[in-house]
C-alpha cells in the first residue's frame, strides 16, 4: 500500500538511527550493512516488531558533467553560473559527482515480535549489540508501517558520512 507524502515525512521525522555502524561505505567496493529495526505495531499496545537484514551499498561511482555530454543544468541560476562552470571547465576543475547505489536484500529481512514494551526490547537489542560489538550494525527505530521510509533515511545518511573519505580515497589514487 502506497504511503501519504504526510506519512513518509512523519516516518522520516520519527525515525532515530540508535547505533550507526563503525564503517562507512566502501570507496572501491560493494559494503554490506546489516540492520536492527524496532518498531511499534499501531494496533497492539505492549509489541514490538524487531527486523533484521541487511543493506548492500554497491562502490561509489564516479560521474563528471563532460560524461553526461559536457552540460550541467543550472534551472534558474542565472548566466554568471553557467560562466563559471565554463571558467571550471578551462581550468580542468570541473566539478564532479558521486553516484551511490544501495540495494534491499529483502530475503534476508527477518521480522518478530516480541512482547514487550519499547524501552525494554531497546534496552536487550543494544546490550547484545555492545557483547557483540559487529562493525557494520545498525540499529534504528521507525514507524512500523513504513520502516523502510527509515532503512531508506539510514543509506541517506551513510551516503552523507561516506561521501568526504570516499573523495579523500578517489583524490589519493589519483581518480580525481
Amino acid at each position: 500500500m502506497p504511503h501519504s507524502p504526510d506519512s513518509i515525512q512523519y516516518a522520516m521525522e520519527t525515525a532515530q538511527l540508535l547505533r550507526e555502524p563503525d564503517r562507512r561505505i566502501d570507496t572501491f567496493g560493494s559494503t554490506r550493512f546489516k540492520f536492527t529495526m524496532l518498531s511499534e505495531p499501531m494496533d497492539q499496545v505492549g509489541q514490538v516488531r524487531v527486523r533484521q537484514g541487511e543493506v548492500e551499498a554497491q562502490k561509489p561511482q564516479i560521474i563528471r558533467p563532460g560524461h553526461m555530454g559536457g552540460n550541467v543544468e543550472l534551472e534558474g541560476f542565472q548566466e554568471k553560473a553557467g560562466e563559471y562552470l565554463d571558467w571550471l571547465r578551462e581550468h580542468d576543475l570541473e566539478p564532479v559527482f558521486f553516484q551511490y547505489g544501495f540495494m534491499f536484500k529483502r530475503g534476508r529481512v527477518t521480522e518478530e515480535l516480541v512482547h514487550d514494551s519499547l524501552e525494554a526490547v531497546r534496552d536487550r537489542v543494544m546490550e547484545e549489540v555492545r557483547q557483540t560489538g559487529d562493525p557494520m550494525l545498525a540499529v534504528m527505530e521507525g514507524v512500523d508501517d513504513a520502516w523502510e521510509v527509515s532503512l531508506l533515511k539510514f543509506a541517506i545518511e551513510m551516503i552523507g558520512k561516506s561521501s568526504d573519505i570516499n573523495a579523500f580515497d578517489f583524490k589519493r589514487k589519483g581518480l580525481l
